[in-house]
């Protein structure tokens, strides 16, 4: 047998974090997607907003490692919304400053509480040893 006919994809690790993240976002696009029709770069963008409140989009791209196109039109959908108001820059004005509007803030209060919710659930199937260890090797991870 060959190194090439024991790959077991289902063992293979960014495979298996994949199928953990898809998993768990479409289940979690129940949420954002049903109460508000969110979009998932819409929903990363506004929780940054919320998280930062006053920040530059190239700031969200690297925050989240969000492509700047798909940033761009999550804030235009977010502003067409009214959810985001956009202010340009005085130093650079190809550049604008982002913020929630009240009623952005509201949605993003709303579904903080179900993310805090819906984290609980995630953590429930682990036992704390398990949540601590994998919360710190994503972090590890994501920093590759």
């Amino acid at each position: 047998m060959t190194k090439k006919d024991e790959f077991d994809l289902r063992q293979f690790m960014p495979y298996l974090l994949n199928q953990a993240a898809e998993a768990s976002s479409l289940d979690f696009q129940q949420i954002y997607k049903g109460r508000y029709g969110l979009l998932r770069t819409e929903w990363r963008v506004l929780f940054h907003l919320g998280m930062y409140h006053r920040i530059m989009a190239k700031d969200i791209c690297e925050r989240a490692k969000i492509h700047k196109t798909k940033v761009s039109r999550a804030v235009q959908k977010l502003a067409d919304r009214r959810y985001v108001t956009r202010q340009t820059d005085v130093a650079d004005r190809r550049h604008e400053w982002l913020e929630l509007t009240t009623q952005g803030r509201a949605v993003y209060e709303d579904l903080l509480s179900y993310a805090g919710r819906y984290d609980e659930k995630l953590v429930s199937i682990l036992t704390p040893d398990e949540t601590r260890v994998l919360r710190s090797a994503l972090i590890k991870l994501a920093k590759i």
